[in-house]
């Protein structure tokens, strides 16, 4: 099964070519511009074991704001697609990671109904060059474009940096579980009989 998607994305304001194997083995190729969320991007591809390459030209001389959001639109527009039909997927996945001192909790229904509960805090507004409230409107855009639920709380954490990366992380153990096959569901995980 060939679970890979390749989207483009283009406006006034960014340009983003993005490639992913849901089947990979956490391998990526990442050009955004901004060095910190490259870095954040490389942890979800390397702890979900997806291959992931992404190109943006955005208008970073504003802010972060575009690229950051619009990656996130092209990321949830390919795990739609490379997910297809369901068939055979666990549908949910949950992951409780922790990071020094800090723990990040996520949980995933790739449902197609899009949801997003966040409950993150930082102390600064910058790791690097990334805003940091731009964390809550990357995994807003992701799931919307997904079709999915997605819950990320940090319950407790002080250092900016630790507090990104564990979210990125857990959000990568969860989805991984969630698009993994399971044996024993022979078709869609759902009293509908649809996704």
């Amino acid at each position: 099964m060939n679970r890979k998607a390749n989207v483009i994305r283009e406006t006034n304001e960014t340009r983003i070519s993005l490639s992913l194997d849901l089947d990979g083995t956490g391998k990526s190729s990442l050009d955004t511009g901004i060095c910190f969320f490259d870095h954040m991007l490389d942890g979800f591809a390397r702890h979900g074991l997806f291959d992931l390459e992404v190109t943006c030209h955005g208008d970073i001389q504003v802010d972060s704001h575009h690229s950051i959001e619009d990656t996130g639109i092209v990321l949830g527009t390919a795990i739609k697609q490379a997910v297809g039909d369901k068939n055979g997927i666990r549908r949910y996945g949950s992951f409780m990671l922790p990071m020094d001192e800090a723990l990040a909790i996520c949980a995933i229904d790739l449902s197609g109904r899009p949801y997003l509960v966040y409950d993150a805090r930082f102390t600064h507004d910058r790791c690097g060059e990334m805003d940091t409230q731009m964390a809550k409107e990357f995994f807003y855009a992701v799931s919307y474009a997904a079709g999915m639920n997605l819950h990320l709380k940090v319950p407790y954490g002080e250092n900016d940096h630790h507090i990104m990366e564990a979210m990125f992380k857990a959000f990568a153990k969860a989805l991984d579980m969630a698009t993994g096959f399971d044996g024993r569901i022979t078709d869609v995980l759902s009293t509908k009989g649809v996704l």
